[in-house]
């Protein structure tokens, strides 16, 4: 049997794919949030003069984190980021399918540096959420760290909420204090879905398809091709990450930008100070992408709207 030529759709429906991306944001962020907590404060820590250290793996992490704030500690300023996972998701996801179309040949097909641009170009858009969104998240994870440390030490620390720590950055930095390390986060976003969206559609495009017609793979290839990609390219830009959350998280205003945090840090801790909290990193973002590309792929938006599923370019 001759195979049917693959032709580029007459047209691409933003709509659902925004609904999609927002329910794959919820989901993934819900699943994998405390290991996200546990990388934010392995990440964070500094080694003290005779190399003593707070935590001491992923797993003393979690145990001191559970025994000090309890089983809900771990999902600290998870509302602020379950809240903004939503249009987070549904720009990314979204925006890289669009780009993708836009981008695409006549004839349906793609190249990888076309595939990269549009992943890029996702990544840049992004981060108009993002940057505040993870600037809220690591300040109130950290601020559960510092809390633990002074109740150590017999001190009590007063808990900030998401709102006092926005109102705070509003107050002192106008709108701008939401987005200290815009430059880190771009940087780290772009690089990010440049890798991260031509891999996982490749190692997409070789599995099963489901039998509705609508071209897409099966629900658990779609997982295994998120898996995947997220794995390679969250191990790939881990000093971006570890470089963008400590400016983040930096109150005492010890780093003067990008350039400065990474020859400091080079300075006081090495080269392997850049791969802090890598391996939690992978842990956290490739079962998040893997997860949000499943449900993404879903077409739930399609279903609640009624529109016809069609494969994506």
């Amino acid at each position: 049997m001759d195979k049917v030529e693959q032709k580029k759709p007459a047209q691409f429906n933003v709509l659902p794919k925004i609904i999609n991306g927002g329910i794959a944001g919820i989901i993934g962020v819900t699943c994998v949030y405390p290991l996200d907590m546990v990388k934010t404060r392995l990440q964070n820590q500094t080694i003290g003069p005779n190399g003593e250290r707070m935590y001491t793996s992923i797993a003393d992490c979690f145990r001191k984190t559970i025994a000090s704030e309890g089983f809900f500690g771990m999902y600290k300023g998870s509302a602020v980021n379950i809240l903004l996972i939503t249009p987070e998701k549904a720009i990314k996801l979204a925006a890289n399918d669009y780009f993708r179309y836009q981008l695409a040949t006549e004839e349906g097909k793609l190249p990888l540096p076309r595939a990269a641009l549009a992943g890029g170009l996702a990544g840049l858009f992004q981060i108009v959420v993002t940057t505040p969104m993870e600037l809220l998240k690591i300040q109130m994870q950290d601020a559960g760290r510092v809390a633990s440390a002074a109740r150590a030490e017999g001190r009590e620390v007063k808990q900030f909420t998401a709102m006092d720590l926005t109102k705070k950055l509003l107050r002192e930095r106008g709108i701008m204090g939401l987005y200290k390390g815009v430059g880190a986060t771009g940087v780290r976003d772009i690089t990010f879905s440049m890798i991260y969206f031509p891999l996982m559609a490749i190692v997409n495009d070789k599995g099963p398809r489901k039998s509705d017609g609508s071209g897409e793979a099966v629900f658990y290839w779609s997982l295994m091709a998120g898996l995947v990609g997220g794995m390679t390219a969250a191990f790939l830009v881990t000093p971006l990450d570890v470089i963008k959350t400590r400016l983040q998280a930096d109150s005492e205003k010890e780093f003067h930008g990008i350039v400065d945090c990474v020859q400091k840090t080079l300075k006081r801790e090495g080269v392997t100070a850049f791969f802090k909290g890598g391996l939690c990193r992978i842990m956290v973002v490739a079962p998040l992408f893997g997860i949000a590309q499943m449900f993404y792929f879903l077409g739930v938006g399609e279903k609640i709207l009624g529109i016809e599923q069609r494969k994506s370019v």
